[in-house]
């Protein structure tokens, strides 16, 4: 009861700050009751300046760190935001004053479980950076190394987990009480949102995370991961490798420095090719404060807290899409969504088709130059989320991190695409994972994973049998029969689909 009153408490101060800012206005789209309008209007300013999506990115400013994370993550949600909006909260920025370099020390002394002196040399107690979860500070090791050392704040841990419960219990009231708000997801879009936070809240995930992309980008030309210290890492504090170098979106600083911004472009759209649609990891939060690039125009990103991970058949799913978008192919984009399961196949092919060309041929129609694939993807979540279409959170993600890496791409080289540059590696990709041969192959796997699964479906047949047997029931026997006739079919079509 005590967490009921504190909730519905913080409620009202949510509810107030968002009015204050205008940021209720979403609500005015959903059909409300006569009195619901009249309150909304009442505790909403409508006169405040900007877009509705400035303005509620005001508000989660105001409310502290978590609202800022969240609005964040609602900035990968075109389909559900509008990209507009989207973008706005995009631009979220997630800083905060620092703690003390005291409390930094007694993170990592009770974390690693040794006195300061014995794990650095030297421990630079004012941070780099400082953002709601985590601060990094500067650091040299016994042997000599500059590190990088990111420290949980103290007992960010019990605030945010409070604040997620609220998040979760505010959801559950929208869905209840608003009508038709479950068109934004809001208890699902909190409980991944929450899933995501408590896994930032353990830095051994993002160190993991970290050495996973460095073993699958250690034979790139010009792009490297920093190394993991393991040793003087654990659940509040992670340590690797100091970076320095210049932004990724400096190209005067770059040329000045004696660095092709070219070169780097032509680096960083082989390697996100290569994340995206051979290891299916991305680095999902790659905007130019978390890239380096090093002298000799190596590129070095940093901060591993959010990454994405596709699978093979989002992977093959994406690279179809695609095909189809750039041949403008739109009854194949319709059907492609509908074949691998995002949109149900009672939706109106044509009527999908048609939307989706509404929203492609502005961008496919400008110079090659200027098209850009992110902007393409986040227009095609939000019209398709009218046609029922389920997105996975993966692929949002990676529709921002496009966006993010074709903004730093212009500013390397305003007269060439990022795309222009990938695209014959991501052609011969498709055509190896998509033609002909690659069908014939996926045949022949599928079979086998059959062939192997086949005595394990005789034995659960036997078993079910078995159970049944154990059931005194008047109709046992002609359920064994009927059970008898399932097992041999499941057999049966197991033993076709191999022979054919």
């Amino acid at each position: 009861m005590l967490q009921a009153i504190r909730h519905l408490l913080r409620a009202v101060v949510v509810v107030r700050c968002l009015g204050r800012h205008g940021a209720l206005s979403f609500f005015n789209d959903l059909p409300l009751k006569p009195w619901q309008r009249r309150l909304l209007r009442w505790l909403n300013r409508e006169d405040m300046p900007g877009r509705r999506g400035q303005r509620l990115a005001a508000a989660l400013l105001e409310l502290g760190p978590i609202y800022v994370k969240l609005g964040q993550g609602l900035g990968t949600r075109p389909d559900l935001m509008g990209a507009e909006v989207a973008a706005d909260l995009a631009e979220l920025q997630d800083k905060l004053p620092p703690f003390p370099g005291s409390e930094a020390v007694k993170t990592i002394e009770e974390d690693l479980g040794a006195p300061l002196e014995t794990i650095f040399l030297h421990f630079d107690r004012i941070p780099v950076a400082a953002a709601s979860v985590a601060q990094v500070h500067k650091a040299v090791t016994l042997d000599g190394r500059d590190v990088a050392v990111k420290v949980l704040r103290p007992g960010i841990d019990v605030l945010i987990e409070q604040d997620l419960q609220f998040c979760a219990f505010f959801a559950w009231v929208l869905e209840r009480v608003l009508p038709n708000s479950d068109r934004f997801q809001p208890e699902a879009v909190v409980r991944i949102f929450a899933e995501t936070t408590r896994r930032e809240l353990d830095l051994r995930m993002e160190a993991a995370a970290c050495d996973e992309f460095r073993h699958n980008n250690q034979d790139a030309d010009f792009f490297r991961v920093p190394a993991v210290d393991w040793m003087r890492t654990g659940r509040r504090v992670f340590t690797m490798e100091w970076v320095e170098g210049i932004a990724s979106d400096e190209p005067e600083r770059l040329r000045a420095a004696g660095i092709d911004p070219e070169r780097v472009l032509e680096t960083a759209s082989n390697v996100f090719f290569a994340q995206v649609f051979e290891t299916g990891f991305f680095h999902g939060d790659m905007h130019p404060g978390n890239t380096f690039i090093e002298p000799d125009g190596t590129i070095v990103p940093v901060d591993y807290g959010i990454m994405g991970r596709l699978d093979m058949p989002t992977r093959l799913f994406l690279g179809e899409l695609l095909v189809a978008f750039l041949a403008r192919d739109y009854a194949r984009v319709a059907a492609v969504q509908v074949r691998w399961g995002l949109v149900p196949a009672h939706v109106d092919q044509g009527s999908l088709a048609q939307a989706c060309r509404a929203i492609s041929e502005p961008i496919m129609g400008l110079p090659l130059n200027e098209i850009s694939i992110g902007r393409l993807l986040g227009q095609f979540f939000e019209v398709a989320a009218a046609y029922e279409m389920r997105v996975k959170p993966e692929l949002l993600l990676l529709q921002k991190t496009m966006m993010v890496a074709e903004g730093v791409g212009r500013a390397l080289n305003p007269k060439v695409n990022m795309w222009q540059l990938a695209q014959p590696l991501v052609e011969r990709w498709i055509a190896t994972h998509l033609g002909p041969a690659a069908q014939a192959r996926f045949a022949w796997e599928t079979a086998q994973d059959l062939a192997e699964r086949l005595p394990r479906i005789a034995r659960r047949a036997d078993a079910v049998l078995a159970l049944a047997e154990q059931q005194p029931d008047r109709d046992r026997r002609s359920r064994l029969a009927n059970l008898d006739r399932l097992a041999w079919l499941l057999v049966g079509l197991a033993l076709g689909w191999l022979l054919t």
